[in-house]
């Protein structure tokens, strides 16, 4: 085989490879080509109405809730009621020694015959006066004595009686009665306790849970765009929908219950508005000092909504890929400050008709080819 037949094969060989390669580089960049068209969820921004459900942490206090203390001192001799116990109003629930109050009502009495019959004898005396007064027997000093006498006399019926008054009213407060129908707490005290009107703990507490007052707070923030969407506070009030109630093991409650108050002094310390909720309680099923979630339904209407997997965050900002021309855009956008966690209500940055990433935004670029 001659030396130029060789060279010219070798050559064929050579170009022959390049060719091989050319293709397998053009395929390999067809095939990144075709990986960077990345084929994504997207959505098309569509106005709507949407209700937003908000938790807040919240609060529990009855009705009324009273402390019950005794007026007077002495050992209790009964206790009438137990621990947790429904009881209604003027119901008896303690008896505190009676004797010595009974003792001292019936020296009042006493006090008060004996004052009685010091006042007949001083009306006999004044009236025997003025009779011998008429008939000018006596000095008009003697009769104005006698007066006087009988006024003192008077004076000191008036003042036993009172002793009365007090006597009997101190042996009524040694039955200790509930002043309002609710539950009963427990009970720190036990017969044969010494107790006072001024005992640091009370006999015992009764709390009225026919409704319960649940408390929560929102930030003045929040508050401030209630107010602004809703004209003012009060038609905030008046007019938003019932609020609901999640319990400590995160079961929601049967019943619905409705903001009738609104703090009108924000918390220095922590920026925050407290509101109250009222709940129905028939099955006493809420308590006094309970915890739970109290949770705002706010309906918007008219408005983008997107989910929050859509969106990511770039320093306190909010941002999503929108699709324009098969590449993707980075949008700013600004949301509503209250959402439910899962979606976004948007303020500006989209307008109906967009087009967006709905899922994944926070691991794409700008100028993604998007294969829909």
């Amino acid at each position: 085989m001659s030396a130029s037949f060789m060279y010219y094969a070798m050559v064929r060989k050579i170009v022959l490879c390049l060719v091989l390669g050319l293709v397998v580089l053009a395929s390999c960049k067809e095939k990144k080509e075709e990986k960077a068209a990345q084929v994504y969820k997207t959505m098309k921004v569509e106005c709507s109405s949407q209700t937003v459900k908000t938790q807040y942490s919240a609060t529990m206090k009855g009705k009324e809730i009273v402390e019950i203390r005794p007026q007077v001192s002495g050992l209790i001799t009964k206790i009438l009621t137990a621990e947790g116990q429904k009881v209604q109003k003027g119901q008896a629930l303690f008896i505190i020694d009676q004797v010595p109050y009974q003792a001292a009502l019936n020296t009042a009495e006493a006090s008060l015959k004996s004052a009685k019959a010091a006042e007949a004898t001083a009306q006999l005396n004044y009236d025997s006066k003025k009779q011998l007064r008429d008939q000018q027997v006596i000095s008009d000093f003697e009769l104005q004595t006698a007066q006087q006498a009988l006024l003192s006399a008077q004076a000191q019926v008036a003042q036993a009686q009172a002793g009365v008054t007090n006597a009997r009213n101190s042996l009524g407060y040694t039955i200790v009665k509930s002043p309002l129908s609710g539950v009963a707490g427990m009970i720190p005290y036990h017969v044969g306790a010494l107790v006072s009107s001024s005992i640091s703990e009370p006999l015992i507490s009764v709390c009225d849970d026919s409704e319960m007052w649940v408390y929560f707070s929102l930030s003045e923030r929040e508050v401030t765009d209630l107010s602004m969407q809703y004209g003012s506070l009060e038609r905030f009030m008046s007019e938003m929908p019932d609020v609901s109630l999640l319990l400590s093991n995160g079961t929601e409650y049967g019943q619905k219950g409705r903001v009738d108050a609104v703090s009108g002094i924000v918390d220095a310390s922590t920026g925050a508005v407290s509101l109250r909720a009222v709940f129905p309680n028939p099955q006493h099923l809420l308590r006094n000092g309970g915890t739970g979630a109290v949770v705002v339904s706010t309906v918007r209407e008219g408005v983008i909504v997107i989910p929050q997997t859509a969106t990511f965050e770039l320093q306190n900002k909010v941002f999503v890929y929108s699709v324009v021309d098969g590449k993707t855009r980075q949008t700013e956008i600004e949301v509503a400050p209250l959402d439910d966690g899962k979606t976004y209500i948007v303020e500006s940055g989209l307008k109906e008709g967009d087009t967006i990433i709905a899922e994944g935004a926070g691991l794409l670029k700008e100028g993604l080819s998007i294969e829909n």
